[in-house]
């Protein structure tokens, strides 16, 4: 049984090779650069298997994994690049993670891609990050402590610390352009329905010091998993802090129209696919030593009553990313998945595996 890494010599990719190095996990690096694979496998102290694949020969993805496998991507932007990935860990019988913050992508694993991973007795677990784990948990956290009354959950994601244009990778802003011209979905009245990014403002009272907090509302995993882990949820609400968060919404509203327009939306899509690339690297560790990560949960009941309140504090997210993805492809090449098909982090390791997991990290809870 092998633990594959595709995309290793990218950002997220380095720094999620690091994180299985140092958890003692040998993983064979995959991309498609051999000189560059060279390098990685001799600063990661060598001995280290290393494949060449790429996206655009579907063989040599799907030669990287053979039942068993636990095969983790970190090649995005995934509505690009990322089925590949996918469709060679389900023909192969291969657990599959991945680093994708992307909506639309994340909705495609659980509706197009999980019947297929069921059937093949291997399990999907997209979004296995900072997007959206640490959500997942604090919602699941503040949902438990409330109890059967809550039917609905806030969840809101904010950097701490001193950052700037340098806290970004290239990744995140490819991903987050070409979402920005994508629709988005929400959880509204027990069921999944469409929403555009940024559609809504949430607010919250962070506590420890922190202030009041306000986001933008965002498609996440937290959608589609929470639900399935408790009974009666009617609503989910996910919001992402960052500068100027009404512009940001007035931005996307403005997208949104002209996205309406025939023909305009491909046209944007094929701008941002153009204006900015994916793997163009990121902040390096003194940029990463100055951010840190906040995740707030509020579980309410029918009248709009606070039930429960979860706060999270840790690690920069993309340090965070990387840790994560190497723990949970540890505990899948352990056997520690509670099933098959497309999983969310909850029902994929347990509530309290994953908190467990989480804290492992570099993100505990603290309220």
């Amino acid at each position: 049984m092998a633990i594959v890494l595709f995309g290793a010599t990218g950002y997220t990719g380095e720094l999620t090779a690091q994180a299985m190095v140092e958890r003692g996990i040998a993983p064979v690096l995959a991309a498609r650069s051999r000189d560059k694979l060279d390098a990685l496998a001799a600063r990661l102290g060598g001995g280290l298997e290393t494949r060449v694949a790429d996206v655009s020969d579907r063989s040599s993805v799907h030669a990287l994994v053979r039942r068993g496998d636990v095969l983790v991507s970190t090649v995005g932007p995934f509505a690009r690049w990322g089925e590949p990935a996918v469709t060679a860990a389900i023909a192969a019988g291969a657990h599959y993670l991945d680093s994708t913050g992307e909506t639309p992508f994340i909705r495609e694993i659980f509706e197009h891609y999980g019947p297929g991973a069921e059937a093949a007795g291997c399990a999907l677990l997209t979004a296995l990050g900072y997007d959206w784990v640490p959500g997942n948990l604090a919602g699941a956290l503040a949902l438990r402590d409330a109890g059967p009354d809550a039917v609905r959950v806030d969840v809101g994601y904010f950097m701490t610390g001193k950052f700037g244009l340098d806290a970004v990778s290239g990744g995140t802003r490819a991903s987050a352009a070409g979402v920005m011209v994508e629709p988005s979905f929400a959880w509204r009245g027990g069921r999944l329905v469409a929403e555009r990014g940024a559609a809504r403002l949430g607010s919250f009272a962070a506590g420890g010091g922190h202030g009041a907090r306000q986001g933008i509302s965002v498609g996440g995993s937290e959608h589609i998993a929470l639900p399935r882990v408790h009974a009666g949820l009617r609503e989910v609400n996910v919001y992402l802090g960052g500068p100027g968060p009404r512009a940001m919404q007035g931005a996307s509203a403005a997208i949104a129209a002209l996205g309406r327009i025939p023909g305009v939306r491909g046209g944007m899509g094929a701008l941002a696919a153009k204006a900015i690339k994916g793997s163009t690297g990121g902040p390096d560790a003194a940029a990463r030593s100055r951010t840190g990560s906040l995740v707030l949960a509020e579980a309410r009941s029918a009248a709009g009553d606070v039930l429960a309140r979860v706060r999270l504090e840790g690690a920069n997210v993309y340090e965070f990313t990387g840790r994560m993805l190497a723990w949970a492809a540890e505990r899948a090449a352990a056997g520690a998945l509670t099933g098959t098909g497309a999983l969310g982090p909850v029902d994929g390791f347990g509530l309290d595996e994953l908190e467990r997991g989480v804290a492992d990290s570099g993100i505990s809870r603290v309220a």
